[in-house]
């Protein structure tokens, strides 16, 4: 039962959707648009007391509860209309965060290194985080931590001089999900906040440590574009802390500890999926360039992970 995520983000128009104007002819969209008018035009109070006789979420800001109450009744009217399948998700959604090297105000020509290498694994039938996995890792070029870089992340010196290099944590993170039967038995995507952490961090450490760019990795989920396209909300307001505040949450844990941050990234995927949000790919790296992924494109799950191979 993953009803959760059948539910398009697009209007109920059909203006961006990929399914023919046909389609949207049923009566049952013009009922969907007449409830859609009904709930915009409720206050805050109203629209809590609404969510809340359904037993549904009544945290965060006025348009993140319309939006809720918005997909909660178009779901039920097509569920209505017709069952509705799970087929179209992934079983997990594998959330990273990286923490690297760092100086105070990154000068151009410094060259991050990963440093935290965690996973957050959510299981998108249950909604729950089932498992997680951490490892530090020893930087090579920069060796030595900067004390803005031990402030920023809690990661210490001694923490990273008693790390494995880069290849041998990847490995590690490869075995990890094997035998989680990613990519075999269940589908998958990775999931990030932002571009960064596949485009940049992890394309200039495989790099450094002379590997290729690992395949399970060319495809991810930016939650923060899936965040404002869902909510309607600019881009400036993706930041982490913004959406758990618009959400109604707290960030729990250490900021910038590349698990704690996984774990809160995962609380947003959480509550976007109870919402009603289909969370998919939506950006690749392909010949080393970050390229944006169209939601008209088949929804595939990340392959089995295999260590890369070395570069000559």
């Amino acid at each position: 039962g993953r009803q959760h995520c059948r539910i398009s983000d697009q209007e109920t128009n059909g203006k961006n959707s990929t399914a023919s104007s046909n389609d949207f002819s049923d009566p049952v969209y013009k009922e969907i648009a007449i409830t859609n008018g009904y709930i915009n035009r409720m206050t805050r109070e109203e629209l809590r007391s609404k969510l809340a006789e359904f037993k549904l979420e009544t945290r965060g800001v006025k348009d993140v509860l319309k939006k809720r109450l918005k997909n909660y009744y178009k779901k039920q009217k097509l569920m209505q209309k017709e069952a509705i399948n799970g087929d179209s998700c992934y079983d997990y959604i594998c959330v990273v965060d990286f923490e690297a090297t760092c100086e105070e105000g990154n000068p151009p020509e410094f060259i991050h290194e990963i440093i935290e290498f965690p996973i957050v694994l959510l299981n998108t039938h249950t909604l729950e985080i089932e498992d997680t996995f951490q490892q530090y890792v020893k930087p090579e070029i920069n060796p030595k931590l900067s004390n803005f870089c031990i402030s920023l992340t809690g990661i210490t010196q001694d923490i990273v001089d008693k790390a494995d290099t880069f290849p041998q944590v990847l490995q590690n993170v490869i075995e990890w999900m094997r035998q989680r039967e990613l990519g075999t038995k269940y589908s998958y995507s990775m999931l990030t906040d932002g571009s960064w952490d596949m485009s940049k961090f992890l394309n200039i450490q495989c790099r450094i440590s002379r590997i290729k760019y690992p395949s399970f990795a060319k495809k991810w989920i930016n939650i923060r574009k899936s965040y404002g396209n869902f909510y309607k909300v600019p881009r400036n307001q993706t930041k982490l802390t913004i959406m758990l505040e618009k959400l109604g949450m707290n960030y729990d844990g250490r900021p910038h500890s590349g698990l704690d941050d996984s774990k809160n990234i995962a609380r947003i995927a959480i509550r976007m999926l109870q919402d009603g949000c289909e969370l998919r790919v939506n950006e690749r790296m392909h010949a080393g360039q970050l390229m944006s992924v169209s939601s008209a494109a088949p929804l595939e799950g990340a392959p089995a992970p295999q260590m890369p191979r070395y570069r000559n």
